[in-house]
């Protein structure tokens, strides 16, 4: 039977695209906004601002004074938070269906008129917490760093993916007040922004509210760059090792991959099930069951927009185990992969996995609004949402294999790999 959330469209005569999904089911509802600003906006020098304003966003705007946002909200029951990814930065409260109104009155301030609480003193607290931030979920986790080594590695450097979210602590050390309050004016606009609301509320209500807060602000107008052409595999393998005093040997074994909202991804990311993304998948079965090399295996994809994604295995290998091993018993199953398909198993383990994990997020009020923000500001089609698996089942065991071929290649990969060793720090790249 085919999906058919309800989803009503309105953009503003200021650009502001605002969806809205009615769920009566639960007397609350979702308010959810994706600014088309993340990391990959930032140019060199210039790193972790899409981050920072985050953070800055709750610190008070013209009528909210800092941290009322949160409190005015929680009052009410709600729950709320944020996040920043290379693609957007994304706000979300779920709040009592009364309490709409406020919500919408909170954003709207913050987003058209956050600046006259940017003050220098926010902006040096702000940048001291971001830098905690990093000491706690990077620098002092024992593989914090890794995913910063498979960007570098897998991206070249200049290329919009190449640096992680947090950015460089010395970039935001240098912004100054005007840097900063001039990326906000070029990125913070309604045109640059989709709005959802889910949940239990009447379609043309919610558009006269959001209209009411939202209409005023003034529209950006300024013409985005244009997405960058794919970017092709990498023509020879990349390696980074790290010794450092980890628990156990790890690698990360990543390729570049086709952008989001292609069925060349959709196949991609179903060998990347079939390799280690799921409990049953062939290097689980061999590598941690069977020749007991690794105590885990995890694979996934992650789709962009920008002339490429991301996909990576993560082998943790097993106690007096030889990574090397590992590596070659990889490296033969994408062969295998490559030349035979997955088996008629494989697929149909992977759509079970991929309809089980869409379905349970469609449930979700909150996971909703958020698929529905996502597929609008990067694909403008909020309809993904009801036909996503439509094109996951149209997978073929061919096109995987086709997929496995151009883009899992064993000479496409870079190799990040985290290596115990209890005395000191070591680096090697090839």
């Amino acid at each position: 039977m085919p999906l058919d959330y309800p989803i009503h469209r309105r953009t503003l005569p200021n650009g502001l695209r605002v969806l809205v999904s009615p769920d009566h089911t639960v007397p609350n509802v979702t308010l959810n906004l994706w600014v088309g600003v993340g990391s990959r906006h930032e140019e060199t020098g210039r790193t972790g601002f899409a981050h920072l304003f985050e953070h800055l966003m709750f610190q008070g705007s013209r009528d909210v004074r800092s941290g009322e946002h949160f409190e005015a909200l929680m009052a009410e029951g709600g729950r709320l938070n944020a996040t920043t990814w290379f693609d957007r930065t994304n706000y979300f409260e779920t709040v009592p269906s009364g309490a709409l109104e406020l919500a919408l009155w909170l954003e709207a301030d913050r987003h058209g008129r956050l600046l006259d609480a940017v003050t220098q003193e926010n902006l040096d607290n702000q940048r001291d917490v971001v830098k905690e931030e990093k000491r706690q979920r990077y620098d002092n986790q024992p593989y914090g760093t890794a995913l910063v080594d498979v960007y570098a590695a897998v991206f070249p450097e200049g290329h919009p993916y190449h640096h992680p979210t947090i950015g460089s602590m010395e970039d935001l050390d240098a912004a100054s007040l005007q840097d900063v309050h001039a990326f906000f004016r070029r990125y913070y606009a309604p045109d640059n922004t989709v709005l959802t609301v889910c949940g239990d509320v009447e379609p043309e209500e919610a558009f006269i509210l959001v209209e009411r807060h939202f209409g005023p602000l003034d529209a950006q107008r300024r013409p985005a760059r244009a997405d960058l052409a794919q970017l092709e595999p990498l023509t020879a393998p990349v390696r980074v090792e790290r010794r450092r005093s980890v628990p156990n040997d790890r690698l990360h074994v990543a390729f570049r991959l086709p952008v989001d909202g292609t069925d060349e991804l959709v196949a991609a990311t179903v060998a990347l099930d079939c390799l280690g993304g799921l409990s049953t998948s062939r290097l689980v079965r061999r590598l941690v069951r069977r020749e007991q090399v690794a105590v885990g295996v995890h694979a996934t994809a992650w789709g962009f927009v920008d002339g490429v994604s991301l996909g990576f295995v993560v082998l943790d290998i097993a106690p007096d185990a030889d990574p090397e091993t590992a590596e070659l018993a990889l490296v033969e199953e994408l062969d295998r992969l490559a030349t035979d398909g997955p088996t008629a198993a494989e697929l149909e383990a992977s759509l079970a996995q991929n309809e089980r994990a869409w379905l349970s997020a469609l449930a979700s009020q909150e996971e909703r609004a958020d698929l529905i923000s996502r597929s609008t500001l990067l694909h403008d089609d909020p309809g993904i949402v009801n036909t996503h698996l439509d094109r996951v089942r149209a997978v073929t065991p061919e096109r995987v294999a086709e997929a496995t071929r151009r883009w899992l290649a064993p000479d496409s990969r870079a190799v990040v790999a985290y290596l115990t060793d209890d005395v000191a720090d070591e680096e090697a790249v090839a």
